[in-house]
């Protein structure tokens, strides 16, 4: 068995990623709040009317929780849960860097799919085709950048 001609597989990947996008929109990790965190960040898309709201709680610059509140399309919202599963258990610099990998393989002009260290993100890929598409998806990594760069400012 050879696996299937290419055309297949890229129609399975592409199931693939919209049932991981649909499950984290239906079933969102990391959904609430938290009572004390170190630092939180406010996002809002005026093209839509997304928004979302982060809460971290970073000790000793390690991410030792993400939480987030929010409204919006199926694309912002999963993009949140998913970002607050990447980022938990990373260092600030760590989740930086990842924010700085998202962003890229969103809107860098010959980005190719992302390397294994994005994950369950690349399923947020295909978004690249639709550019008004790319603002829902990186809405809760913007208030993740905001967010650490008060935490920055604090420490």
């Amino acid at each position: 068995m050879d696996g299937g001609s290419p055309q297949r597989q890229e129609v399975e990947l592409d199931e693939l990623y919209r049932d991981i996008i649909l499950d984290h929109n239906r079933n969102p990790r990391n959904r609430g709040d938290i009572p004390k965190p170190t630092v939180s960040g406010e996002g809002y898309n005026p093209l839509c009317g997304d928004e979302v709201s982060l809460d971290l709680m970073i000790e000793d610059g390690l991410i030792r929780e993400a939480r987030f509140r929010g409204n919006g399309c199926s694309i912002s919202q999963s993009s949140a849960s998913m970002m607050t599963e990447a980022i938990t258990g990373k260092t600030v610099e760590e989740a930086e860097r990842l924010f700085s990998s998202f962003q890229e393989m969103l809107v860098a002009p010959a980005a190719e799919e992302a390397g294994d260290d994005l994950g369950d993100l690349e399923a947020l890929y295909g978004v690249r085709k639709f550019p008004v598409r790319v603002k829902c998806a990186t809405l809760a990594w913007h208030t993740l950048r905001d967010a650490l760069v008060k935490y920055r400012k604090r420490a």
